[in-house]
């Protein structure tokens, strides 16, 4: 064949291949025009990364993952339980394994930087650790629902005691204004440097402390109500919102425009509340589901209106995504499952300043990074797991 002719072939060729390639743009593009032009919804689009984090080193594992937070740096640190190591990864004599401390690290790549988390003298260590929070001074906030767990503490990013509130094993109900009763997770305010505590297991509230001396400044329950200990028995999706928390209060999320988004896990509702406690209004997710509820904790997407809001919910084991303003749920992602992109008890969400989202699993005892793919129309109400393609 000559020289010519085997040219001639070759530029058919690579026409050929840009053209079926300008096709499959144009075609992608005209389909979400249409979506548009439909008035689709749209939402913000992830992938899971299979591969975050990296393993472990000096042969550690983990328990429940039960807080997950981020630093001013991106970095993730998750907390997890070190007493629920089940009893098969302790086999007296075997190289395996070692309770990794409370408290671990994580860069953007996975790389595990730094650990920490113990009894130590000064404080009151929890029976049973219970949400993560770093605020904007880089502290370090637990919170705690074991039987004994009335106080949350405070400690620098290296682990140094500062502060706790509360005294272990002493609690007077709802109203107490000194100490907690299981609580679940804290928030810290800049703009005041207050701490909302949300109390949780066994109290049924919003309380707020100075976060410095940890001095109290107020509380309030349901619809900003005086909250109310009063046994209100099993949930029944068929009954009228009861006026009080049904335990436990799950998160205490504070908002850009100063709202306070309230978890009530166990009434499958999020209450949004002033930060005087003023009651504002509520939204109902899953509203079906029974047991440990479907409200467990949410995080803010990361544009300046902070337009949407994650939802974990780890009995249904899935994330739901809402609008922020009007608490409209637009779509689903992810399954139960222990794959990557399948959740067993979805139980904390963060995210980053890059809006990726990470999410901590109670029951499947890891944490998992979603990989931020910007705004796009909503194909099908419940995604199922979000497994990485090429393109969309």
């Amino acid at each position: 064949m000559s020289m010519k002719r085997t040219r001639e072939i070759f530029t058919g060729v690579s026409l050929l291949a840009l053209v079926v390639a300008l096709g499959a743009v144009v075609t992608r593009l005209d389909h979400r025009l249409a979506a548009q032009r439909r008035g689709a919804v749209e939402a913000p689009m992830f992938e899971v990364n299979p591969l975050w984090p990296k393993p472990l080193l000096q042969n550690w594992t983990v328990s429940n993952a039960i807080g997950i937070a981020v630093d001013s740096k991106d970095n993730v640190w998750m907390l997890h339980r070190t007493t629920g190591v089940p009893d098969n990864f302790k086999t007296p004599g075997a190289s395996c394994c070692a309770i990794a401390p409370a408290i671990l690290g994580f860069d953007q790549a996975g790389n595990l930087i730094g650990s920490w988390g113990a009894p130590g003298e000064g404080y009151e260590w929890p029976e049973s650790n219970h949400g993560l929070t770093i605020d904007y001074k880089g502290n370090f906030w637990l919170a705690a629902n074991g039987a004994k767990d009335t106080h949350v503490l405070k400690f620098t990013s290296t682990g140094k005691f500062l502060l706790q509130i509360g005294k272990q094993g002493v609690s007077r109900g709802s109203n107490d204004t000194a100490n907690l009763s299981k609580p679940t997770e804290v928030t810290v305010d800049q703009a005041a440097n207050e701490v909302y505590v949300a109390d949780g297991y066994g109290n049924k509230r919003v309380i707020v402390f100075d976060a410095d001396t940890g001095q109290y400044k107020r509380h309030w329950g349901a619809y900003g109500n005086k909250p109310d200990d009063t046994n209100l028995g099993n949930y029944d999706p068929d009954a009228p919102p009861v006026k009080q928390f049904r335990s436990p209060v799950h998160c205490a999320e504070i908002s850009k425009d100063n709202l306070v988004y309230v978890c009530d896990r166990l009434n499958d509702r999020l209450q949004v509340f002033q930060k005087n406690g003023t009651y504002v209004k509520e939204g109902f997710v899953a509203t079906k589901t029974r047991g440990s509820g479907s409200v467990w904790d949410i995080a803010f997407s990361r544009d300046p209106q902070q337009r949407y809001l994650y939802l974990a919910d780890g009995g249904n084991h899935n994330i739901h995504i809402l609008l922020r303003d009007t608490l409209e749920e637009l779509t689903t992602i992810g399954v139960g499952g222990k794959l990557p992109g399948q959740f067993y008890g979805t139980h904390n969400l963060i995210t980053d300043t890059q809006g990726n989202l990470y999410v901590s699993e109670t029951y499947g005892a890891r944490i998992q990074k979603f990989v931020y793919k910007g705004v796009g129309p909503v194909t099908q109400k419940d995604q199922g797991v979000l497994w990485p393609r090429t393109s969309r």
